[in-house]
């Protein structure tokens, strides 16, 4: 019998006669001198906090359709978010080329990062190989909650060090993820997050991937930022509480500007933090009174790296003067319109004329997952990219219908014009008429893989009201700001903002994962794992700040992330402030609550 074990640096061989240990993997990144910087510090502030598994908590559950026809091809449809992954995984299960393996995206009822990972699909293929007819696989909430991965619980330790003029001198965290039963929690992401909003000049981050008897881990929001954002900014509150001094006040003096080196390596790009924070200390909700019994205030800040990768986008010329977008993104945020608009903006023609669809495998190139708040970037870069291959040829059909230089035409605003003679003009959709004579369909195509994402940078204000006979505490008024870089669909970014404040609202107060002695989880449905709704939260406000991306040609950064992070270290800091005592695991819950009041 196989008695593989795990051990650092990935599965143990029954033949290998060193101890086993559940141990996956272990890293550091250090910068300057720890022991330097902590004995310039006046005042040192150490904590841990300790974080269990909680789901995405999309209602969609995962699904799959497979059907294999005569000439040896596969067809699947299914919501997730990259197909192309779909494509290349169900293939290289089924022993097949990519080639024949056509993937269909269809629409996704909620993902969160956990629909970046496949279940149904190559079980599907094969049922549908076995069956010779097509086949379906649906998982059930239950199985969705069990089987498909919670993100990680964890164990974080905080030590941080600063002057009495608040200037940081050294940071210290040691993080413990779980990654349930195979390797892979998201404990880097949470390393190279933890730290990266603030200029810290002697810092170590330990990062330990740790497995355990639970379900794999998944991708969820931000992985591994929420949950360092808790420790590190709650560390970050005290601290300042022991100088005098006001937490915002501090942070804008330890703020990462451009030029910053991140105790994880990379220097920091031109980014919006300390605007961003500006905009909270000029706000009339972080002086507001705070009227009513038990009340508190906190702020807490989160960073989220953003991501890229290759993509595609294809734009097709009709000669109405409308354009059909082809694009290989999944849409779970919006990014149809916020990409539309790029290719909108442009060629100088309203978005309503463009029809933007999320097609195929076959239908376009190869595109990477939508995840890491990458869309909007990436696949708005190639649809810039391939609008810009149309105006170029409208700027020579129309200089080849006044037979004249392409040099001596130019395009603004949909409109080609003549730069010498103002009466040689035609529209946008007057070219497109006229495309087949003037030498055939005017199509404009690209595929990128550009750099420079640009992080994301963000800082809540949240009022609670808590209730100690309870233990019940009330979300009474919220505030997020975020540096956008640029806000393509300006209610599309607030939608985020808000959906990932209640997301993370939702993981500082209530939700986790019960398991019982025999490992079953007991709280498998939404009747049973308690997220908030409507009834449970105030309006979130938001305040958009914009610092443009410099790699974009619009200023895009990812916007959907880094707005989960720093709601438990914010509402953990406003507990605090309503009650005296510091809750340092999630969720805070009633009976958390009750328990560091003595009540129980």
């Amino acid at each position: 019998m196989n008695t593989a074990t795990i051990r650092a640096g990935g599965v143990l061989d029954d033949s290998d006669p060193s101890k086993g240990s559940n141990l996956a993997n272990k890293f550091e990144f250090q910068l300057g001198d720890l022991d330097k910087g902590f004995a310039e510090a006046d005042f040192i502030v150490e904590k841990e906090t300790s974080t269990v598994a909680v789901h995405q908590g999309y209602i969609e559950p995962q699904s799959g359709t497979a059907q294999w026809h005569e000439d040896g091809t596969l067809t699947v449809w299914s919501s997730s978010q990259g197909h192309f992954t779909v494509r290349d995984y169900t293939a290289r299960l089924m022993g097949v080329p990519v080639s024949h393996v056509k993937a269909v995206p269809m629409e996704i009822g909620g993902g969160f990062g956990a629909k970046l990972t496949m279940y149904a699909e190559p079980i599907a293929a094969a049922l549908a190989r076995k069956a010779g007819a097509p086949v379906k696989v649906t998982m059930t909430r239950t199985e969705v909650f069990e089987a498909t991965g919670p993100t990680s619980g964890t164990f974080i330790t905080v030590k941080m060090g600063a002057t009495k003029d608040g200037r940081i001198t050294a940071a210290d965290a040691k993080m413990i993820f779980e990654a349930g039963a195979f390797p892979g929690s998201p404990v880097v992401g949470g390393a190279q997050c933890i730290m990266s909003a603030y200029d810290i000049p002697n810092g170590r981050i330990e990062g330990y991937d740790v497995v355990v008897n639970r379900p794999k881990t998944s991708a969820y929001r931000a992985p591994g930022s929420p949950a360092a954002a808790f420790c590190i900014e709650t560390v970050i509150d005290e601290l300042a509480e022991k100088i005098g001094m006001d937490p915002v006040d501090f942070r804008l003096i330890n703020s990462a500007k451009e030029g910053t080196r991140r105790v994880t390596g990379p220097t920091m790009p031109l980014v919006g933090f300390i605007e961003t924070l500006e905009a909270v200390k000029n706000h009339p909700h972080y002086s507001a009174p705070k009227d009513g019994k038990h009340r508190g205030r906190g702020i807490a800040t989160g960073f989220w790296g953003n991501n890229t990768g290759p993509s595609s986008a294809v734009a097709t010329v009709n000669p109405d003067g409308t354009v059909n977008l082809a694009e290989g993104s999944p849409d779970i945020g919006g990014t149809r319109s916020s990409v539309s608009l790029q290719l909108a903006e442009v060629l100088g023609i309203p978005v309503e004329d463009v029809h933007p669809q999320v097609v195929d495998t076959d239908s376009i190139g190869f595109t990477s997952n939508t995840g890491g708040s990458s869309v909007t970037f990436k696949t708005g870069f190639a649809a810039y990219t391939a609008a810009q291959h149309v105006k170029q040829q409208m700027i020579e059909r129309a200089a080849k219908i006044w037979d004249v230089s392409t040099d001596d035409v130019e395009y603004t605003d949909g409109v080609a014009q003549h730069k010498s003679d103002s009466e040689l003009k035609l529209t946008f959709k007057q070219i497109a008429a006229r495309q087949v004579p003037t030498g055939g369909p005017i199509v404009g195509s690209a595929g990128v893989n550009p750099p420079g994402a640009g992080p994301a940078l963000a800082a809540h204000v949240v009022d609670v009201e808590v209730d100690i006979d309870t233990g019940k505490v009330e979300i009474v008024r919220y505030t997020a700001f975020q540096d956008v870089g640029k806000a393509i669909h300006p209610s599309y970014v607030e939608g985020q903002i808000q959906g990932g404040v209640v997301q993370g609202i939702g993981w500082a107060l209530n939700e986790e994962y019960f398991v019982n002695d025999d490992g079953h989880m007991v709280n498998s449905s939404f009747l049973d794992y308690r997220m908030p709704v409507s009834l449970d939260l105030p309006m979130i406000d938001t305040v958009i700040v914009e610092i443009a991306n410099p790699n974009h040609p619009f200023g895009v950064r990812g916007v959907g992330e880094v707005c989960i992070c720093p709601p438990m270290a914010a509402i953990s800091n406003a507990i605090y402030d309503a009650i005296g005592i510091r809750i340092n695991e999630l969720p805070m819950k009633p009976g958390t609550i009750l328990e560091a009041l003595g009540t129980i």
